[in-house]
């Protein structure tokens, strides 16, 4: 079980970014007084600035600093919840999540989830390799049932490991409805945060997002 991230992360807390961010303000709210003292001290005379500008001038600086402090506050609090997202998704690792990417063929056969269009009168599976390269066409029932690729040519010669894409197109009457990739199920073998959301690395390589996944079952089921 892999569990990784490949963003920036911090043990430390909230209340740890938080004092940090505290010190940085604190020092810039320093310059700030100083450099209104400066003006202060240096208006003309006959005709000083008026004692509202002054009051202006420290407010808006507060609300700039205060937004500054919000936004690494819920930084702090996102990087967490990513970190939890992790933790959740742990789980997940060795099971077999269902979406619409490439399935890794080693053999054993890859369970395909057509969902055609309502409306076919036929279905056709088309199987492209990872380089795109159609290998194999054949009928599939119009059913959203599930469906199992041997991986076998037709003249019962198993097809190499690597990834495999399948294209469903449904037609009525010799005209396409649809054509789209269809979602297979694949083992899960790492959960990791990456620009700021949870992937899952399946096996052979691809990554898909937690969102992309329609199902989850337990290998060999």
């Amino acid at each position: 079980m892999e569990i990784t991230s490949t963003t920036a992360t911090t043990t430390s807390t909230v209340t740890g970014v938080s004092d940090s961010t505290t010190t940085g303000i604190t020092s810039d709210f320093d310059t700030f007084l100083q450099m209104l003292t400066v003006q202060m001290q240096n208006q003309d005379p006959l005709n000083p600035v008026d004692s509202t500008d002054y009051a202006t001038q420290l407010a808006t600086f507060s609300g700039v600093e205060q937004a500054v402090l919000t936004n690494d506050l819920l930084e702090a609090l996102s990087s967490q919840l990513v970190s939890s997202g992790l933790a959740d998704m742990a789980a997940w690792v060795g099971k077999e999540a269902r979406a619409a990417t490439p399935a890794y063929f080693d053999g054993a056969p890859v369970t395909i989830s057509p969902n055609p269009a309502v409306l076919a009168d036929q279905v056709e599976v088309i199987v492209r390799n990872e380089n795109g390269v159609e290998v194999q066409r054949f009928d599939a029932p119009i059913s959203a049932d599930s469906i199992e690729w041997a991986g076998v040519a037709t003249g019962g010669t198993a097809f190499p490991s690597g990834l495999y894409s399948f294209e469903v197109i449904s037609s009525l009457e010799g005209e396409v409805l649809t054509q789209e990739l269809a979602e297979v199920y694949s083992t899960v073998t790492e959960v990791r945060a990456q620009d700021g959301e949870t992937l899952l690395i399946l096996a052979g390589g691809a990554a898909i997002a937690t969102s992309q996944v329609s199902a989850l079952r337990e290998p060999g089921y």
